[in-house]
Order: C-alpha cells, then structure tokens, then sequence
C-alpha cells in the first residue's frame, strides 16, 4: 500500500512541478514573443485556469498522500528531507492560495472586461510567485534525496 500512495505522491508532485517547467521554459517565453498583449492575455489566463485545476487536484493528493506516509511513519525517524519537504510544499500551497484567490482572479476579471493594462499587471505578479514555487518545489525534492 505504501508504494502505491509514494506513487500517487510523486505523480502529484511531478504534475505540478512538470507544469511550471512547460509554463517558465516554453508558454510563457513564446506568448511574449509571438503574440499581441491581448492574446497573450487570453491565452495565458485560459492556460493558467486549466493548469491551476491540476494544481488544486495536486495538492489534494500531495496533502493526503503526505498526511498518510507521515501518519505511517515513527515521525522521531523520518528523514529530516521529509520534514524540509512538508514545510516547504506547505509553503507552496499557501503560496498557490494566495495566487488563486488574488492575481489570478483578477487576471480573469481583467481579461473578461478586456482591462489589458489590469491583466497584464495581474499576470505580472503571476509571475514570480510561480517562479517562487518552481524553486521552492526543486528544493524540496533535493531535500528528500539529500537529507535522508
């Protein structure tokens, strides 16, 4: 059973992390290259709710699957890597919270009343907070496989 919830974990983490690798490295970079603001705009806040759902399912799974293995486990012998892990992937989920419920919502109003100047400023904040959980989210994967 453990392994099967280790998986679920992983999984989760690698949607997650593999999304912000495609946004960062590929989308983003060529949305500013090739595209009109509001285009890009659209695009991006279309993109961005798609992927933030798979987020929102991913910290679902990572929470339980994390809850479950720390549950499973005498806490006095867990890695320390474990412990870095959840405080910074709780670091990350309060982070996302915050860019859900603040420029994210209004990147989509902005771009549903086509306020450009708004949705830009609004994805402009996006941004490294995004950056932010990218770092955030290697460090904790280096912490697992460091600290052990």
């Amino acid at each position: 059973m453990y392994e099967w919830i280790k998986c679920l974990h992983l999984s989760a983490g690698i949607i997650w992390l593999g999304g912000m690798t495609l946004l960062l490295a590929a989308v983003r970079p060529v949305a500013i290259a090739q595209l009109a603001a509001p285009e890009r705009l659209r695009l991006m806040a279309t993109v961005l709710a798609r992927f933030f759902t798979l987020v929102w399912a991913s910290i679902a799974v990572l929470l339980a699957s994390g809850f479950w293995m720390f549950a499973s486990a005498d806490l006095s012998l867990a890695p320390r890597g474990w412990h870095a892990m959840a405080g910074l992937g709780s670091l990350m989920c309060v982070i996302f919270a915050h860019l859900w419920f603040a420029p994210f919502r209004r990147l989509k109003q902005a771009v549903a009343q086509a306020d450009w100047a708004a949705a830009g400023q609004a994805l402009g904040q996006i941004h490294p907070l995004v950056l932010t959980n990218f770092t955030l989210g290697w460090l904790a994967v280096a912490a697992v496989l460091v600290w052990r």
